[in-house]
């Protein structure tokens, strides 16, 4: 990516904050008050059980430890990170401080991930959808022709769910320096592509918000840490309105542990090798009319009939993902890369169709 580029300068977080969220006072809990409660002392403010078990004490609200980790390895500022109980709830957060319910509007690129429109229903935002090109690419001129000026975030999903492709960083340049609303990258499955993530931009565009997780590289689905990476200014806003303990204790626990070994780069370079030969041996099966090529640790195809196919995977007992209810999805299936023996005996079974 290009560092010598025109930054967007007309671009205002005051302006695009909601009014009662600029005003108001934040929740101050126990631990926000009194920071050291690691230390050797007696704790008796945050009306919590004295009988320790491990877990009998509130977590740190503000998750130093696991953000001096990601701030160092990440190369941005502690101040430039928020932690959430999932990427759900980061997402959710961006509604509740930037957009004005039945006043607000977002712009999303269907096919594309599904909470988006979810959380625009929840929080009563009109969601503005603008499909894909056929090459699954973003329409930036239709994408800046929907918008207004109640538009407050656009969704970029890159690598996108469902159709694995990474968008082109010229679109995603083009839409950030001529969008004065926020810029929202979802890079969920970023670790399995060949693209760089958008982090070492993040100095230069005051209007980018990077979601990343420990869910699909770093196999920490089941813990629920999402991340939001973004100005310093979009995060203290953020940090206002996000619950006090909203990362349990042992939720930080294992995200320490796990961002500490050194055991990431050898599963990517398995799966992503996986992918590969998966894409390879669906390429020499009859009912299946296209493979997309994929930055994510999934594959989407377009079959004869999805719903046939899917139902005999379930027969065989494999589930996979049926996405003909997505635009310019239909008759696709996606399947997640697993392990060599799980590929095998669905290269095998699909064969055996």
């Amino acid at each position: 990516m290009n560092k010598n580029i025109e930054i967007n300068s007309s671009f205002s977080i005051q302006n695009l904050v909601r009014k009662t969220i600029l005003n108001m006072k934040s929740y101050s809990s126990a631990r926000d008050e009194f920071k050291e409660f690691e230390t050797n002392l007696i704790f008796l403010d945050a009306n919590e059980n004295p009988f320790s078990n491990g877990y009998n004490r509130y977590p740190d609200p503000q998750q130093k430890l696991l953000k001096t980790l990601l701030a160092k390895q990440k190369k941005v500022s502690l101040n430039q990170i928020l932690l959430g109980n999932g990427s759900d709830e980061v997402l959710d957060l961006l509604f509740r401080a930037f957009c004005e319910p039945n006043q607000d509007n977002i712009v999303t690129l269907p096919p594309t991930y599904g909470m988006y429109g979810v959380l625009a229903d929840l929080n009563a935002i009109e969601n503005r959808e603008i499909l894909l090109t056929i090459d699954f690419e973003p329409n930036v001129d239709e994408i800046l022709s929907a918008v207004s000026e109640n538009t407050k975030i656009i969704f970029l999903c890159s690598p996108n769910n469902p159709t694995g492709n990474s968008f082109s960083d010229e679109s995603i340049l083009y839409l950030l320096k001529n969008f004065n609303g926020l810029v929202v990258l979802d890079e969920a499955y970023i670790d399995f592509s060949s693209k760089e993530s958008w982090l070492s931009e993040l100095s230069d565009f005051p209007n980018l918000v990077i979601i990343q997780t420990l869910s699909k590289a770093y196999g920490l689905a089941g813990l629920r840490v999402g991340i939001a990476y973004a100005s310093e200014e979009i995060i203290s806003i953020l940090n206002k309105i996000k619950p006090p303990y909203n990362l349990n204790t042992a939720s930080q626990e294992i995200a320490l542990k796990k961002l500490n070994q050194n055991t990431l780069t050898a599963q990517l370079k398995k799966l992503i090798s996986e992918r590969e030969i998966v894409i390879n041996s669906l390429k020499s099966i009859a009912f299946i009319e296209k493979v997309f090529l994929s930055d994510a640790n999934f594959i989407l195809l377009k079959v004869d009939d999805a719903t046939l196919r899917y139902n005999q995977l379930i027969q065989a007992g494999i589930v996979v993902r049926n996405r003909s209810n997505q635009p310019l999805c239909e008759n696709c299936l996606r399947i997640t890369i697993g392990t060599k023996e799980e590929n095998n005996q669905l290269i095998t079974t699909l064969k055996s169709l």
